[in-house]
């Protein structure tokens, strides 16, 4: 058996280990992971709690893992999956026979980013006569499309979100659409705060301007409409809204299925049609995606396809309904501490919270409840905007309500009692002058080793508190912030060597 202590360095050993070797030292690196079952982490995964569904779904990725999406000629199993997840997501979004978009298509992708890139990429290449688009985006949009303007060199208007309902100004994002704009998107809902764009208003502003809307229901287009059927008032953000042209949902959130697939659907086929690259011009085999990879395992969408078949509409709507109960709770509980204040009441399955002036300090705060066994995710300060800690609700948190409110209660006490982070002056003031073009690798290395950022690798990659690291990322400018972030990541990706 592996050393109880430590993992051997290097995937390549000289000679083979047996499978349960190899197994056992998975099992060993994931015993410092975040929990993913057990309702106690906010962020990253999606549990539903159902008995059976992780088995379930780990013998359908078996069944297909070595199937190649990159053909459905050859394997006719995967294209018929892909073809039922596209209806199941069309028909929860308000599309299908018998509704106003009857004829809208899709594809699965490996995840919100992908999809998100896809339907800018299929914007702008519907247009090619625009030399330079640009697409308009609120500032509380998914910063996957600031990634696909990057990769696509497409240009990125982003309007301001209002402090009060963080949501865009309907008319400001009509002002911004230039003769060069091929997309508008919105989200429904925002993820960083849970509250859903006035979808309607601005996909009737690209309309009359002639460009496309597309709706970002990564986060939320499994519950929102699950939602509003058990009577909650969710605003019209699906193709039922005229305007509307293209919507991204992750099935790999709140539909539950293993990470990582999304489906990006648009109302209809030639719409979808510039999203599809294709190449014949060499001597091998004609290639022809509808997505940004070519070759893709049969797992994840195999996985997918046995969950969303196994839970069923009614148990999407039994998930939705604990899930719409969990977030009033811990709402409640937010409510119930001096010091704190939501930053919108929940409409989806997001809490957020901030501090109130005199409150705790939200880092320590965050540091208090993950020594509590809550793993919560800080959001740093943005254009006004404050920071704040947020909350993405699943079924699995329901039983853990009770819990959360007294350990919040006490997590707020105890980072009052701690006080709030100061940084020392001389880094105060590196950050304050600092430019990311003035950022040296020696500074990088020296200010890593002083937030205890991969030092010491007995003590793991990360401090046991981030509150410090926060303060120096949030009292940053942004462009500082992505610069300082890509240095630390980059410090802590490096590879681990065998013996030779």
């Amino acid at each position: 058996m592996i050393d109880e202590n430590r993992v051997e360095a290097g995937a390549l050993p000289a000679a083979g280990v047996p499978a349960e070797v190899a197994l056992a030292e998975v099992r060993q690196l994931r015993g410092v992971d975040r929990p993913t079952h057990g309702g106690r982490l906010f962020a990253y995964v999606y549990d539903p709690a159902v008995p059976g569904l992780d088995d379930l779904a780990a013998a359908a990725h078996r069944e297909s893992a070595h199937v190649n999406g990159l053909d459905p000629t050859a394997f006719p199993s995967l294209l018929a999956m892909e073809n039922a997840l596209v209806g199941a997501a069309g028909r929860v979004l308000g599309a299908g026979p018998g509704t106003t978009a009857p004829d809208v298509v899709g594809s699965v992708t490996s995840g919100g980013t992908e999809s998100l890139i896809l339907a800018v990429k299929t914007a702008r290449d519907a247009h090619p006569e625009i030399t330079a688009p640009r697409i308009v985006v609120p500032s509380s949009a998914h910063a996957a499309f600031a990634k696909a303007a990057h990769y696509l060199r497409v240009a990125l208007d982003v309007v301001p979100v209002s402090p009060e309902t963080l949501r865009p100004d309907p008319a400001v994002m009509a002002a911004a659409i230039r003769p060069e704009t091929v997309l508008v998107a919105c989200s429904a809902p925002s993820y960083a705060h849970g509250v859903v764009d006035p979808v309607a208003q601005i996909a009737a502003a690209a309309a009359e301007a002639g460009v496309r809307c597309h709706v970002d229901a990564c986060f939320g287009g499994w519950t929102l409409p699950y939602l509003r059927r058990l009577g909650e008032p969710v605003p019209a953000f699906d193709f039922a809204v005229p305007g509307v042209t293209s919507i991204s949902v992750d099935l790999h959130k709140y539909a539950y299925a293993p990470k990582g697939v999304s489906v990006l659907l648009h109302r209809d086929a030639a719409m979808r049609a510039p999203q599809y690259f294709a190449y014949a011009d060499w001597p091998g085999y004609t290639m022809i995606n509808p997505v940004i990879a070519s070759t893709r395992s049969g797992g994840p969408i195999a996985a997918a396809y046995a969950t969303v078949r196994h839970l069923g509409d009614d148990g999407y709507l039994r998930l939705a309904a604990v899930t719409r109960d969990a977030v009033a709770g811990l709402a409640d509980a937010v409510r119930a501490v001096d010091g704190l204040r939501l930053m919108a009441e929940p409409e989806s399955t997001v809490v957020c919270f901030t501090a109130t002036e005199g409150g705790p300090d939200l880092f320590v705060l965050v540091d208090e409840l993950t020594s509590r066994g809550w793993h919560t995710q800080p959001q740093l300060s943005y254009a006004g905007l404050p920071a704040s800690v947020h909350l993405t609700v699943t079924a699995a948190v329901a039983p853990r309500v009770a819990e959360f409110g007294p350990d919040l209660a006490e997590a707020v006490a105890a980072a009052r009692a701690a006080g709030p982070v100061r940084l020392p002056a001389e880094l105060g003031a590196m950050v304050g002058a600092l430019t990311p073009d003035a950022l040296t690798p020696e500074m990088v290395v020296g200010l890593a080793a002083g937030l205890g950022l991969g030092g010491d690798p007995d003590a793991g990659p990360l401090p046991e508190r981030m509150a410090l690291v926060n303060t120096l990322l949030d009292a940053a400018p942004s462009a500082l912030r992505e610069r300082l972030l890509v240095e630390f990541v980059s410090l802590l990706q490096r590879p681990t060597w065998a013996p030779s």
